[in-house]
Parts: C-alpha cells; structure tokens; sequence
C-alpha cells in the first residue's frame, strides 16, 4: 500500500470520526439552545404576567387613596373610619387603610386606639406619586411585613406576595423590583434570587445559578428565575427529539466520506491525483543509426512514479487516461519535462532528436502543437528536434489527424506513425497522410529468424516505407540476428533492449555521450555538449 493510498484511508478515518461526531455535537448545541429559548420565553411569559399584576395592584391602591379625600370629613370621626373601611374592603389589594397627621399615624380602617406610628422612611417614589415604604410592619395583622403606599394625609398597606400571586411552575422564582434596584422582598427565596442579579440585567439570560427574564415598565421589573438545572432537564428532552436526526445526519456524512474515499481509491481517483500532483517522469530510449551505431536521440517514455518510489507500468494506466481524458494533461507534463531536463542537450547538438507521442485526442483536435509551441519560446531548441509519434489508432478521424499533421510539419516537426501494421491505417491513408517515417511494431520484429505466419510481413513493411521515400525505424530489437536483418534490409534506425532500456533522464544523457565520443571520439564536439549537459 503506497503512501497516498494510506493517506486517503488515514484521512477517511479522520473525515468519518468527524463526520459521526459533528452531528452529535450539533444536537447537543441545537438541543441546548432550544431548551435554553424555551426556557426563556416560559420565564418571560410569567414575568410579564407578574408586571401586569403588580400594575394592577398599584393602580387599584393608587385609585383607592384618591377617593378618600372626596368628600371631606372629620378626621378620625367614626363616618371617617367607616369610610376608610369601606374602601378596604372593596380594594382587594389592600389590607388596611390609615390617616396621618403630619407624619404621624392618627387613625386607621381598624379604628382610631392606636398607638403613636410614625410615617415608615420612603424607598422610592413612583411615577403617579406614590411613595413607597418596603418594608413596614402593620399595627394589626400579628406583624406581617407589608408596603406602605402614602399619597397626601393617607396610606394603605399592600401584602407583597400580591404582587407575585400568579399561577406558574412550582421551579419559577418570582420577584418585583423597582427600576432604581429596590427588591420588593417577599420573604422568600424568590427575593434571594434576584439578588443574584446584576442591577441592569434586563430581558433573558443566564448567570452560573440560574435562568431568569425580566418584563419592565417605567417603575418595576419584574423577574422569573429557575435553577440551571430545570435547564438541563429541558435539554435531554430535546435531545431525544433531535438525536434521530443527528444520527441520520451521521450515516450520510460518513457514506458520503466512504464513497468520496472510494472515488479517491480508485484507479481513476489515484490517477487524477496524479496528475494534481505532477508524479509523471519521463525516461528516454535510445534511437540509434544501424549503420553507424550512433544515438541520434530517444523516444520520450511517460512513467507514473508514486511518492513512495514505486513504478506502474505504462499500459496499466494509459488506457485509463486516454478514455478519462487525462492523456493530454500527462502529455503536457511530458512536453514540460522533455524541455527541462534535454534542452540542454538539444541545443549543443542540432542532430539529436526527441521523439513525443501524441495521443488520439491530440491527433484529433491538435491542441497540443500549441503546447509544444508555448515550451519551445526562449528555449533554443528548433521544432525539428522534437519529432512526434502518432499511433494508427489516432488516424481513426481521417481528415483531423491529416489536418493535424500537416500543421505539425509546417511548424518543422518530423511525423512518424508509431506501431505501424497493429491499428486502422490502409495504404491508401498511408498514402495520403503527411508522415515522414514509420516504425516497425515490435511484434514484427520478434518474428525475425523464426517461421511464423508473420515473417514475411516484416520484408514487406520494409519495401512499402521505401516505396513512400519514408526512412524506418524499427521497435524492440533483442538480438544480434534481428540487428543484422535489419541493416542488411536498410532499415534506417532502432531501439530497444539490444541497446539499451528505456533510461532516466542522466542515464540517457551518459548513454549518449558514450555513442557519441565513442564515434567521434573524446574531443568531438557533441561529446563535450552531451559532458555539459
């Protein structure tokens, strides 16, 4: 298993964990969220419903008190009194009703024997002019905490909890404070709550402790507050409800990631990668004069090398790429590397050749005669030292590929049409076509000094390309015998293993140098090129 491939698994893995926990971790913040809304909108609904009821509660006393002053009576008379009971009576919020003097309670709704009372310290004052005292303990009423409210000679006593007596959740904390801060203590832990608040905490929140909402007029907020684990409680609930979805959303991500991992797997998915990540080299077999034994240069062979070091064999993934329509990016990278690694060459010594094969799609639709041209700006290297190689198969669009090649001629490039007599081409395609040289398929060549059916086709390919003044070169030569067949037939050039493999590019480079000086000896001046290079 090479390393992109472990890669891809290790990634998979990584891709499923986080694609199985992401939706998880969605629902509990989901879940959260929701369970924290609902909280608050539970906590201002009884907030608002305490507001209201403290509004009512002061409007009532404050109507009260403007009707004792109407009409005027003796003060502390017994129709005084009776008059002030009345009133209590019929305003419920109201426990007791009292008239002072100056600032000392004369008589009260209970009668006029009481003891000297002095007007309670005022906390705040409202907005309709009612002074408040919070906290006030009653002559009567065994010494329950009461307000007092004062507006000109009279009071009256409010029970606090009126103000909270709504109907809500037996968890809610319910409290009223004024707009300046001042809690209206109910004697509970409602009140203890709210001080847990900060002063300006206004609408919905949340402290360590506790939830709360808050509903404000121009002189009270009212405050609803539960523990944080009421919170909690709400939230498992609504995770039961989300957690089917969170689990489905789970299974899809990580089918989703499983199918991607196997796109990426696949043979097209690894080829793809690839090509992103440029693993394609180019190794180079000689091309070599049979009647001089001199290298006049080399076929461009494409090799997929993976990250690991590992080879895969040419026709494992050359078909793949030609029906994907990854040849063409491969054979761009050929081209690119071709100029790279033999310009050098290819500039000291005018007569050594690269030879680049062309693919059907390129035959057919020539694009790559830009490509080839857009790499040889600034290089030095002449079009005529980068021949071209097409495979009958690419001759299947008769006149695109008569097209192409005839313009790959006029810009000075050689043609030849690889693995003759194995595809479609005819004689009179053959005829027809802008071709320069024809190489003889190695299975032809493997038939020469043995009797087989296709012995004489060798001899006849021969005379043909003589026949169309095309020079030759033959393809896998193995042995002597096949070496001298060919010379003494006048077949032009040769490559294959009697040489030498296809090379990397500095074993090339050191092959050449060696035909050459060995020719020409050490001081020639194609030697002394290939030693630079």
């Amino acid at each position: 298993m090479d390393m992109r491939r472990s890669r891809v698994i290790a990634t998979a893995l990584l891709l499923g964990l986080a694609g199985a926990a992401m939706p998880l971790v969605a629902v509990s913040w989901l879940s959260w969220h929701v369970a924290l809304g609902k909280e608050h909108a539970r906590l201002e609904e009884v907030a608002g419903l305490m507001l209201r009821r403290t509004e009512r509660t002061f409007d009532d006393a404050k109507l009260a008190l403007d009707s004792l002053s109407y009409p005027p009576m003796p003060p502390c008379s017994a129709q005084h009194i009776a008059r002030m009971r009345v009133i209590a009576f019929n305003t419920p919020s109201v426990s007791e009703v009292g008239y002072f003097d100056g600032n000392v309670l004369r008589c009260t709704s209970w009668g006029d024997g009481v003891r000297t009372v002095n007007k309670a310290p005022i906390d705040y004052v409202t907005s309709q002019g009612l002074e408040v005292a919070s906290h006030v303990r009653p002559q009567f009423g065994m010494g329950r905490q009461a307000m007092a409210l004062y507006y000109h000679a009279y009071s009256v006593l409010i029970d606090p909890d009126r103000l909270i007596d709504i109907l809500s959740d037996g968890s809610v904390s319910m409290s009223v404070s004024t707009r300046q801060g001042v809690i209206v203590d109910t004697g509970d832990a409602a009140s203890a709550a709210a001080r847990l608040l900060e002063p300006d905490a206004e609408g919905t929140g949340l402290t360590d402790s506790v939830v709360y909402a808050t509903a404000s007029d121009a002189d009270f907020k009212a405050i609803a507050s539960e523990p944080r684990t009421v919170l909690a409680k709400t939230m498992r609930d609504q995770q039961l409800l989300f957690l089917p979805i969170g689990a489905l959303a789970a299974l899809l991500i990580i089918g989703g990631v499983a199918w991607l991992s196997r796109r990426r797997l696949s043979p097209l998915g690894e080829l793809k990668a690839a090509v992103r990540a440029r693993e394609f080299v180019v190794h180079y077999q000689p091309i070599v004069a049979l009647d001089s034994g001199l290298c006049v240069g080399a076929e461009a062979l494409v090799r997929w090398r993976r990250p690991d070091g590992t080879m895969v064999r040419p026709d494992l993934f050359i078909p793949l790429a030609e029906q994907s329509g990854l040849i063409q990016p491969i054979t761009d990278q050929v081209i690119e590397r071709v100029v790279d690694e033999m310009g050098a060459l290819l500039r000291m010594d005018r007569n050594i050749h690269i030879a680049v094969n062309l693919s059907a799609a390129d035959i057919e639709t020539g694009r790559v005669l830009d490509v080839i041209a857009t790499s040889l700006t600034g290089s030095e290297i002449l079009a005529s030292q980068i021949s071209l190689e097409a495979t009958e198969r690419g001759f299947m669009d008769i006149d695109a590929a008569q097209e192409t090649l005839t313009k790959a001629r006029a810009r000075g490039h050689a043609v030849s049409i690889d693995d003759f007599g194995t595809g479609y081409s005819s004689l009179q395609y053959l005829e027809g076509l802008p071709v320069d040289c024809l190489k003889i398929d190695k299975s032809f060549i493997d038939t020469i000094g043995r009797n087989t059916v296709k012995s004489p086709v060798t001899g006849h390919i021969i005379d043909l390309a003589k026949t169309l003044g095309l020079s030759t070169v033959a393809e896998g030569v193995e042995t002597q015998e096949q070496v001298e067949y060919l010379r003494g037939h006048g077949v032009d050039f040769a490559q294959g293993w009697y040489f030498a493999k296809a090379l990397p590019p500095a074993e090339f480079l050191s092959y050449c140098r060696k035909s050459r000086t060995s020719r020409f000896g050490a001081s020639s001046g194609a030697g002394a090129a290939i030693v630079a290079a």
